[in-house]
């Protein structure tokens, strides 16, 4: 008990840091890597299609979450994983200079997706094993800010530094060469902070004597269970649509920003794009995240699920006026921006929570990994298209069919249901 007590106290400590590094290897494949494709000229379609395709490892990690959850500890996967991350991240930079740097760049980001998602599968599990049912719903909104402020670091700070290294030396593959060493090095630093902060709660325990038959039929159990529970088609379809504007949103924003006008975009500079998500777009995503989290936990999931449902797809409409417009103001820009991350902070938070709420029970980490599986399968398939779709429509046109892919969301919403109670502090 006192033990259990000790570990208690200690969540600002390490649930911070374990939500950067679990976002920061995100954005880097999701993101970042878009962003530097872009600006090595590689076509919208080719971006959109490959990087789309690095959602995999998120797709298919329940068919390994039970090794996961039934070899070694959450705490150990943690620590791993970070370490190959990092290595990883710099064999990115080291490629970058040859002549197929495509193709070797995407292998390497394949790494740090596989090893990035087991990540996921352990730091998830270690949060739910760590904290009580109310203090998860506490800091959801906490976890999910330092989550989101990894992809503001990284589609923020590090590409400032790209941009600036872009306009110093006149040289783009080295500027983002010295970018890919700055991040490994970071992850260099996770890999030593968690080694030794990282608290060892008693639930995070090895499972020993697990023969191969054994083995196979814990994982049998613990992913049939999934599909076994209530109205799972509901569930499964609520997963699916709850991001599918997003989805293509979030593969042709950067390019959007990054285009010349002539061509429909904003024509911003590599550095413009990195402040206005690594200022504006910071404050109001961590105000939208710490709100969402400080809602849920005093009136439930049930309460504000609407709320934040008009919150994570309302902000879409901000990119079918700037698309229209074209405007050169770059503070309205921000102010867009900051309107869109705002929204997303907030909303997010209910699709955490009812992620944890569905996966509650005696595999809660293999069941969340399963949920969050299906997430990514949701954001892989639109996004595999959205650069096609948006070459041939052009972007205002493709951020109105974004709006459009929205109402689905609102639809399967009305038929999900959950305790009314869940997320609130007793």
């Amino acid at each position: 008990m006192k033990d259990n007590i000790k570990e208690e106290k200690k969540p600002w400590l390490w649930i911070p840091s374990l939500y950067l590094a679990e976002g920061f290897p995100y954005v880097v494949v999701m993101t970042v890597s878009v962003i530097m494709y872009k600006r090595l000229n590689i076509s919208n379609a080719e971006i959109a299609l490959y990087t789309s395709w690095l959602y995999l490892p998120w797709v298919i990690k329940p068919f390994w979450s039970p090794a996961v959850d039934l070899l070694k500890t959450k705490r150990y996967w943690i620590i791993l994983m970070q370490f190959i991350i990092g290595t990883a991240l710099a064999g990115v930079a080291l490629t970058l200079p040859t002549e197929k740097f495509f193709q070797y760049t995407l292998a390497f980001l394949w790494l740090i997706a596989f090893s990035s998602a087991t990540h996921d599968i352990a730091a998830d599990g270690f949060y739910m094993l760590g904290l009580k049912e109310h203090q998860q719903a506490v800091f959801v909104g906490i976890r999910s800010t330092f989550y989101r402020i990894a992809f503001i670091g990284g589609q923020g700070l590090l590409v400032i530094l790209a941009g600036q290294l872009e306009q110093s030396t006149g040289d783009i593959p080295f500027a983002w060469i010295i970018t890919f060493f700055v991040i490994a090095g970071l992850f260099v630093m996770f890999f030593i902070y968690h080694l030794f902060i990282l608290p060892h709660p008693v639930s995070d325990s090895v499972r020993i004597e697990i023969s191969l038959k054994k083995f196979l039929q814990d994982f049998l159990n613990t992913f049939l269970s999934f599909f076994r529970k209530k109205e799972i088609l509901t569930v499964l379809a609520f997963i699916l649509f709850y991001r599918l504007g997003e989805s293509q949103l979030i593969k042709m924003a950067s390019p959007f920003l990054l285009d010349p006008k002539e061509a429909g975009g904003l024509g911003l500079t590599t550095s413009q794009v990195g402040i206005t998500y690594g200022t504006i777009g910071v404050i109001a995503l961590s105000l939208g995240g710490i709100l969402g989290g400080i809602a849920a936990a005093k009136h439930g999931l049930k309460f504000w699920i609407w709320w934040m449902l008009i919150a994570i797809n309302l902000p879409d409409l901000v990119y079918v006026y700037l698309a229209a417009t074209q405007t050169s103001n770059f503070i309205l820009i921000n102010i867009c921006v900051a309107i869109e991350q705002f929204g997303y902070g907030f909303g997010f938070t209910a699709f955490l929570l009812y992620l944890i709420y569905i996966s509650e029970g005696e595999f809660k980490t293999t069941h969340y990994a399963i949920a969050t599986g299906f997430m990514a399968l949701g954001m892989m398939l639109p996004g595999m298209v959205s650069g096609w779709i948006q070459e041939q429509i052009g972007y205002q046109n493709f951020f109105i069919w974004v709006c459009i892919s929205t109402i689905p969301a609102f639809v399967i919403t009305k038929f999900i249901k959950f305790d009314p109670a869940f997320g609130k502090k007793n």
